[in-house]
């Protein structure tokens, strides 16, 4: 990411904190809802998927860690008054979902494991300007569920793998399977739980990501994380306190005009790929 304009630097920016933003105020989506626009200022997805990978990685980490540290605190000040039940009220009610449900996390990790690691080998092998139309494609589709209000569903267990199998590899091939594995998951898990247990999950896999970037010699852009992550920490303070709202609201209308921006986005940088 050498030799850009000035002006390119501050819409990279923008676009980091609005990932920081998306990630810790919906629990995922960082990667899915910015990386079109990235892919607009500079058209080659191994030069941010290394950069969103490790700010997933490193505010995801952050905030499981504060979370657990937080929740202790909150029981202990309730058992005084209430006892046992309280404290449990106190985890289970908790609006920053600590909690990580780790036997399903494995679980749902043994389904998408081979998948992910297909996806992975996909990414470092095919030519960006193929990834690139494959990821724009990926999010017109998501782009589209968004704005008629029909987000992916699954209803049976071979729907469920089926989903897991499909994240896991687009998630290898390009960090942005998350509304595909949040389909299956969050018909499983209390609300409280499921922001931290996807963090777990995105922890994972992005650590394989990651070690696969690294053996295959590809740029980490190491000097950019200097000014990205203060950026998306912007963006992730924002979105925390987003999360305490999200967690009680419908946000329909927001997800409609999400999905608008996200089409028309997808619909230039497909112009521009396949015009070039």
């Amino acid at each position: 990411m050498h030799d850009l304009h000035v002006y390119q630097y501050l819409l990279i920016g923008v676009v980091f904190i609005w990932s920081g933003f998306v990630r810790s105020g919906l629990g995922f989506g960082g990667a899915v809802l910015s990386l079109p626009f990235l892919l607009l200022i500079v058209n080659d997805p191994l030069v941010f998927l290394p950069l969103i990978a490790v700010h997933l990685l490193v505010f995801a980490s952050l905030t499981i860690v504060l979370n657990n540290r937080r929740q202790p605190a909150v029981a202990a000040g309730l058992t005084g008054s209430s006892g046992v039940d309280a404290a449990l009220m106190a985890q289970r009610d908790s609006p920053h979902g600590a909690t990580v449900d780790w036997p399903y996390l494995w679980k749902i990790l043994g389904i998408m494991i081979v998948p992910k690691i297909i996806g992975v080998l996909g990414l470092i092998t095919l030519p960006p300007q193929i990834m690139s139309i494959i990821i724009f494609c990926i999010v017109t589709a998501y782009a589209v569920s968004y704005i008629l209000d029909r987000p992916f569903k699954s209803n049976s267990p071979v729907l469920d793998t089926l989903f897991l199998m499909f994240g896991g590899y687009i998630s290898g091939t390009s960090l942005i399977g998350a509304p595909l594995i949040v389909a299956v998951v969050a018909q499983h898990l209390d609300k409280a739980q499921l922001r931290d247990t996807l963090y777990a999950l995105w922890i994972i896999l992005v650590s394989i990501k990651i070690a696969a970037f690294i053996w295959a010699g590809v740029e980490m852009q190491l000097i950019h994380h200097m000014w990205l992550l203060p950026c998306a920490g912007v963006g992730h303070v924002i979105g925390l306190r987003f999360h305490q709202h999200m967690i009680r609201a419908e946000t329909k209308v927001f997800f409609r005009w999400l999905g608008s921006v996200l089409l028309l986005v997808s619909a230039i940088g497909l112009w521009n790929v396949l015009s070039g």
